[in-house]
């Protein structure tokens, strides 16, 4: 191959001298300038040194792995803007979502392909010099805001349409990676615990023989040899008797538990079923409380989180169903989330979480007219779900918490894409992105927010019956 023009700087890391070797010539006679690290303490040394143009990072390295490390540049400022490429193994679905969760721009399957390496590396270099030119088109509209405001929104615009991309690309690989990852659980897991489920009863029908084997054994031997009743007080046959139908019968509920979480997990992504379908809203929205039960549960300074159902009788909704139990997720979580920040510092009070049984709206009942932003229970965390059809054509979902409430200022710019309220770290503020357009842009709904400070929020969705 002949020698090119220097097409940027490269940092390699990785720990596997083979691939690094391979590597290393393939993209230098292909004119990049390439930096080599083998662990990561010393990529990032050479990071901070060099600043690189990109980095192809490996997830699976001894000491400091690939995630650490891109956590760590990611936090830095004079580094975070740098692109990384994850190299990782093709099954690592879980990986790859969480590499791009904390800051990865891509991720490139082993065995290395070198045509492909190269090709990603010249694509997101150029969207790196689009985005620094961006920036600088920026900087300098501002010092002529009247002679290039039309170019600035041309530009904005565009900027908004790359966001937007980005945020679908992402989505799109998030639920087909944990689809993939419950579609794997529901398969591996639900076999064999049926497998167990379905011989606890022939287990404890046998146990029951044996146990009627020896009461009339001993009624009929009253005066067994001293060996034997050595061995029966040895081994506490009393309590064998009484306690081991207990213990099938815990076995037992310990299986239909395991069965009902691979069950709801198949619902929530509607694994082999048809992405477009006709669902009923209220399941779904009670599969998904029951997928969170763990995060309603009391947590230190924090009591139970009780969840109010209202729930219309609704008619089944063509939609697709496992992007809309996504929105359910994101905005469950979202008020979880306000609802620990502002009963943090609580003491733990209240017996157990409650769901209150369904409230159905009658024909004969008038149209609920609710409060959410004010509730009774001013010291319970609160979440209140309600659902009601308008005229047979839509469906409205309101979902209300008792938190902390939003500024008006954030109210604004809450579906804006990585807009976050949460620390660094602790989400990627496209959540509620994602949530605006599966229902604006996928449903032809709309989505929308309330919110009082000190009081609390209420999001409510509306989509049509037939989307």
């Amino acid at each position: 191959m002949d020698k090119k023009a220097d097409q940027g700087n490269l940092l390699i890391v990785e720990d596997n001298p083979t691939n690094l070797s391979f590597l290393f010539n393939y993209l230098t006679k292909s004119g990049f300038k390439v930096l080599v690290a083998t662990d990561g303490k010393t990529a990032i040394q050479r990071v901070e040194a060099a600043q690189p143009d990109l980095i192809l990072l490996d997830v699976m390295m001894p000491g400091i792995d690939g995630f650490e490390v891109c956590k760590r540049l990611k936090e830095n400022p004079s580094m975070r803007d740098i692109p990384v490429i994850f190299m990782t193994a093709l099954s690592d679905t879980l990986n790859k979502v969480h590499g791009f969760e904390i800051g990865a721009v891509d991720y490139i399957t082993k065995p290395i392909q070198p045509e492909e390496v190269v090709s990603r590396i010249q694509t997101h270099l150029t969207l790196r010099n689009l985005q620094k030119e961006l920036q600088a088109k920026n900087e300098h509209l501002l010092q002529s805001q009247q002679q290039e405001k039309q170019r600035s929104l041309e530009l904005e615009e565009a900027l908004h349409k790359l966001q937007q991309t980005e945020v679908q690309l992402i989505q799109a690989e998030k639920m087909s990676s944990f689809g993939k990852i419950a579609a794997g659980i529901a398969h591996e897991i639900n076999n064999p615990v049926n497998f167990i489920y379905g011989n606890l009863y022939h287990a404890n029908e046998y146990i029951q023989d044996l146990f009627e084997l020896i009461t009339l054994y001993t009624q009929t031997y009253t005066h067994p040899p001293d060996k034997i009743n050595r061995k029966i007080q040895e081994i506490e046959l009393d309590f064998i008797q009484s306690d081991l139908p207990k213990l099938l019968e815990s076995m037992q509920v310990g299986a239909e538990r395991i069965r009902q979480t691979v069950s709801l997990l198949k619902n929530f992504f509607h694994l082999h079923e048809a992405e477009l379908k006709f669902v009923d809203i209220n399941q779904d929205i009670n599969n998904t409380i029951l997928l969170l039960q763990y995060h309603l549960d009391a947590k230190a300074g924090r009591p139970r989180i009780e969840v109010i159902k209202n729930y219309g009788n609704l008619p089944l909704v063509k939609c697709y169903a496992s992007q809309l139990n996504q929105v359910f997720m994101n905005i469950l979580t979202n008020a979880i989330d306000t609802l620990d920040e502002k009963y943090g510092k609580l003491k733990l009070e209240g017996e157990m979480w409650l769901i209150r049984g369904d409230r159905k709206i009658g024909e004969e009942e008038e149209e609920f007219v609710r409060s959410p932003l004010t509730p009774d229970h001013s010291q319970t965390p609160t979440i209140e779900i309600s659902t009601e059809s308008v005229d047979e054509a839509k469906v409205i979902i309101r979902i209300a918490d008792n938190g902390s409430g939003m500024t008006e200022e954030v109210s604004q710019r809450i579906f804006d894409p990585f807009f976050s309220t949460k620390p660094v770290g602790s989400g990627t503020g496209l959540g509620l992105t994602i949530s605006y357009q599966i229902i604006v842009e996928k449903h032809r709904g709309q989505l929308w927010v309330t919110s009082e400070m000190g009081k609390g929020t209420e999001f409510v969705i509306e989509i049509p019956i037939q989307s």
